[in-house]
């Protein structure tokens, strides 16, 4: 195959990543035929890793990925050790998944911090939540486009009448341009952003303050579709208690490959609890359901073919 000056100019250069993505474009081989026409090498590399190695999410380091990537070279009719010269001549990055590090939740938590101080907002509302709804709608070019929430809360004390939502967008997500809209039963109050992890932070005003053991429903709407590739949702729970519903749409021109539901303990840990997700309705959806919230984070992740 004669390549494309742009491809031969990447597989000089690098970055990796980007060589593979142009390298796949120009083969125009979907990626479940590469996966199968590396099978027939006996080679096994899923769509996923596929996927995260030219969107640079991931880095083929490991042996066996490299011998994946020889393949690959084959595959996509691409001079010996093209794409391997690109491996050994970039940095020692480790292999690791789409989802966010540690350190950047590590990071994020402490802008958090941060933000809730500049709302005088404690970490404890003061509202235990009852019931909440999310929906999380995503867009034709696979990016978080909008969340929508419904929650009933019960408060534990007396002269509660706010709530502070909290938005992390996926990561590129312009926190400029994020927006909240208020719902029912309450109106937008100060908005705080911070630009370097993709975190808004909005007080939503209630008509009436609680005493302790009222009851309130209220509902808002973060509008976002500014991030790149989102591969996951995920809730973080600092208290127990109440039933947490979220519910997926993806856009009929962009649907997941797979669908799996999940637990974390802590940020950074490993998932437990997985469970595979069909989709379902008129609208491709996929959703958990928590009868009983425990702390830690609930989930759903996708991987996109």
């Amino acid at each position: 195959m004669k390549l494309h000056s742009d491809l031969e100019q990447l597989l000089r250069t690098g970055p990796f990543h980007l060589a593979l993505r142009a390298a796949i474009e120009a083969r125009g081989l979907a990626l479940h035929r590469i996966r199968h026409r590396l099978a027939e090498r006996g080679v096994r590399v899923g769509v996923t890793s596929l996927s995260y190695w030219q969107q640079g999410s991931r880095r083929p380091t490991r042996p066996e990925s490299l011998r994946a990537v020889s393949a690959l070279e084959e595959v996509l009719e691409l001079p010996e050790n093209a794409l391997v010269d690109l491996l050994r001549d970039g940095d020692d990055r480790v292999e690791r998944p789409a989802a966010r590090s540690y350190r950047s939740l590590l990071d994020a938590a402490g802008a958090l911090q941060q933000l809730l101080g500049e709302l005088g907002a404690p970490a404890d509302g003061g509202l235990h939540t009852i019931t909440h709804l999310e929906r999380v709608r995503i867009g034709a070019r696979r990016e978080l486009v909008q969340r929508e929430s419904q929650q009933a809360v019960r408060a534990h004390r007396d002269g509660v009448d706010r709530y502070v939502a909290i938005h992390y967008g996926d990561a590129g997500c312009d926190v400029d341009r994020v927006r909240l809209t208020a719902g029912e039963n309450c109106r937008a109050g100060r908005v705080r952003r911070h630009a370097l992890t993709g975190l808004v932070a909005a007080e939503l005003l209630f008509d009436t303050r609680l005493g302790t053991g009222d009851t309130h429903v209220f509902g808002y709407t973060f509008d976002d579709g500014t991030a790149g590739t989102s591969h996951e949702y995920v809730r973080g729970f600092t208290f127990g208690g109440g039933q947490y519903v979220l519910q997926v749409r993806f856009h009929e021109a962009a649907l997941p490959a797979r669908c799996r539901s999940f637990v974390r303990t802590a940020p950074g840990a490993r998932p437990t609890r997985q469970r595979e997700l069909s989709l379902s309705g008129r609208h491709p959806t996929v959703h958990l359901a928590e009868q009983a919230v425990r702390p830690g984070l609930l989930g759903i992740g996708w991987e996109w073919p």
